[in-house]
């Protein structure tokens, strides 16, 4: 059974930056597309950011060129840097892990979630 463990949340000035971690267990996910995902209050979970097993990436229009996604399968960690911070990116960040790349930014029900990390970002 995997399990799936955010860290790196906290509170920003806009324009900052952050690290979060997604670190692996109970299994090996490197054959896993790995995603960032996130839930600002009162709206839906939204898709940030996919990384496939052999590291192509898949990008939500509002974080391209700011967010950048990498995994370490060494390690079993996915990490999402997030740089130029801005107040709508206040929002809990969810891990995923789906089998198939392909499904992102939808993947199906079910697969691995995180329990979620907060960031808050004032302007």
């Amino acid at each position: 059974q995997g399990q799936l463990v955010e860290s790196g949340g906290g509170s920003v000035q806009a324009g900052g930056s952050l690290r979060l971690s997604c670190a692996a267990s109970g299994r090996t996910f490197s054959s896993y597309a790995m995603g960032w995902f996130r839930q600002a209050p009162g709206k839906e979970r939204e898709f940030v950011a996919a990384i496939s097993s052999g590291g192509n990436t898949l990008y939500a229009d509002s974080v391209k060129g700011r967010f950048t996604i990498s995994r370490d399968n060494a390690k079993n960690t996915v990490y999402l840097q997030m740089n130029s911070l801005k107040p709508e990116d206040t929002a809990v960040y969810y891990c995923n892990a789906n089998f198939y790349y392909g499904d992102y930014p939808n993947p199906p029900p079910g697969g691995y979630w995180g329990q979620g990390t907060q960031v808050t970002v004032s302007s």
